[in-house]
């Protein structure tokens, strides 16, 4: 199923969704402890005042890729802007997603993902890549990662390949870190896009 180097993280959460897999039974991780707020603590912030403040911090803006897994007609992709670098040894990197997407069961099902960077001028790019439904690769040009064959795309700032290491996780979402197995730059000295107070930017000196 999928690459034959598929992490053993991301069987175990296919396996934990009821997904079946070519090995024999691994038991899931066991789900963390929950607890109700109690009466003598501060309610939850409002949604809405959460979202407005965690605005004011720009981040950079990436296309999370992966191949077609077997049974799938293409690749998957989604906008990220909750990349990260995670750890230099050994060489991990992490993102986030939420966990209604209906791309991130592909990118589990691979077991594989590559990060692009995007650049300034690729803030349409990215806007296609946040829409659900549609080809999001229609028209755009990419080439295989050379280790997961994932779609680097072309234009890209950076791309980072990467194995799925470990998945966590996180209230709503889920805390997913890959192993870095290849990584590059392209040449000249694009800005990066970025993304702050709810429109895209770019960064000047």
């Amino acid at each position: 199923m999928g690459h034959a180097g598929m992490a053993a993280a991301a069987v175990r959460y296919l396996r934990s969704t009821g997904a079946s897999t070519a090995e024999g039974p691994v038991e899931a991780l066991p789900r963390p402890d929950l607890r109700a707020v109690g009466d003598d603590e501060r309610a939850p912030v409002d949604q809405g005042e959460f979202r407005r403040v965690l605005g004011n911090f720009a981040t950079g803006v990436t296309v999370v890729t992966a191949p077609a897994a077997d049974g799938e007609g293409g690749p998957a992709g989604f906008a990220c802007q909750s990349f990260s670098s995670l750890s230099l040894d050994p060489p991990l990197v992490a993102f986030m997603v939420a966990r209604t997407s209906t791309t991130w069961p592909r990118i589990a099902h691979a077991g594989v993902f590559c990060v692009n960077v995007l650049g300034a001028h690729q803030g349409e790019l990215c806007r296609g890549f946040a829409v659900s439904g549609a080809d999001k690769f229609a028209g755009v040009t990419y080439d295989a990662a050379p280790v997961s064959g994932s779609p680097r795309l072309d234009g890209a700032l950076a791309w980072i390949d990467c194995t799925i290491h470990a998945v966590h996780t996180g209230g709503d979402h889920l805390i997913v870190v890959g192993r870095v197995e290849a990584l590059g730059t392209t040449d000249g000295d694009d800005a990066p896009l970025l993304f702050h107070r709810g429109k895209f930017g770019q960064f000047t000196l």
